[in-house]
């Protein structure tokens, strides 16, 4: 929303540029810095509508860190927290969380929900614990079969990939729609990080489609540059048990596969880090018509791009 000069409100600058604007909601809102050369107008971006954001994850700083993931993931939901958007987490519990240094303990009133997986129905056990200093919480996905294992995608003894890894995606992302429902927690936003999140825009545009709890939910899914070599089993899609399912998206049994389903369904696709796989950021750029990159080393710039991203996508 663009406010000409002239109209009433109070003045501001951007520190960057000292771009003047005009801004009825400073408290809430900023303007939007595009460089020096770019910064040629002036903006309002009403931020006072506060939305209710869920983040997935396969790994956060301080339970689990992989890869940068873990650090990039960690800043968004403190920042917007702060700026009074309603915040959730939700991961896997892999069996290297160690559950008593991390203080986890099981949400028992979330219990009895289980989740069907090719022909098998597999309990859900949810556990939550606080991110120290943050006033976070973390809900933690947990299944004996598929995550007490002491590992996270690939055997430690042998390096070899889990064959039943797409079946554990596959219950962590209807585990994850199935928890927020139980919850009764209505997201504006589900903010989708990496691979292993990217069935939750598969379900919610079919399987879960006409669900009051979904039916204004938008999906942003953010791709890094952690893929793997191996084959998913040809018939993955097939244990997500979604009837009458028609969609040429998730057609190739692979980390490109898989992700390229994402980008498809998603209402929006970003990049987490400035280089992805090739083949996925053409993609990207051929159904989306843009790559959105948002730098999480500057980060007064990354949640101001996020954050104007749901605004847009939801108004």
């Amino acid at each position: 929303m663009k406010m000409k000069k002239g109209q009433s409100g109070n003045l501001s600058e951007c520190t960057l540029c000292t771009q003047e604007f005009f801004c009825n909601f400073v408290a809430d809102s900023r303007h939007v810095h595009k460089g020096r050369d770019e910064c040629s107008e002036t903006f309002l971006v009403d931020m006072s509508e506060k939305y209710k954001i869920l983040y997935v994850t396969t790994e956060i700083d301080p339970f689990l860190k992989i890869t940068d993931v873990a650090d990039i993931v960690r800043i968004l939901p403190q920042r917007l927290q702060e700026m009074g958007h309603e915040i959730r987490i939700l991961m896997p519990k892999f069996g290297v969380i160690n559950e008593r240094r991390n203080r986890l303990h099981e949400v028992v009133r979330l219990s009895g929900i289980n989740i069907r997986v090719g022909d098998d129905e597999k309990p859900l056990t949810i556990k939550v614990a606080s991110i120290p200093n943050a006033k976070l919480q973390v809900y933690f996905l947990d299944n004996e079969d598929y995550f007490q294992r002491k590992s996270v995608l690939t055997d430690p003894v042998n390096n070899k990939f889990h064959e039943d890894n797409d079946e554990r995606a596959i219950f962590f992302c209807k585990g994850v729609i199935e928890t927020v429902k139980k919850l009764g927690w209505q997201p504006d936003i589900i903010h989708c990080h990496d691979w292993m999140t990217s069935f939750i825009p598969l379900y919610l545009k079919t399987h879960y489609k006409d669900d009051p709890m979904f039916r204004n939910t938008k999906v942003v899914f953010t791709l890094y540059d952690n893929g793997f070599d191996q084959s998913l089993p040809g018939n993955f899609l097939d244990k997500a048990n979604i009837e009458n399912l028609k969609t040429e998206a998730y057609g190739e049994a692979s980390y490109i596969g898989v992700c390229k389903g994402g980008i498809q369904l998603a209402d929006a696709t970003t990049k987490g880090v400035a280089i992805i796989d090739s083949s996925l950021e053409d993609f990207m750029t051929t159904t989306t018509g843009e790559k959105l990159f948002f730098d999480a080393d500057d980060s007064d710039s990354y949640v101001a791009g996020y954050e104007q991203l749901y605004n847009n996508i939801l108004n």
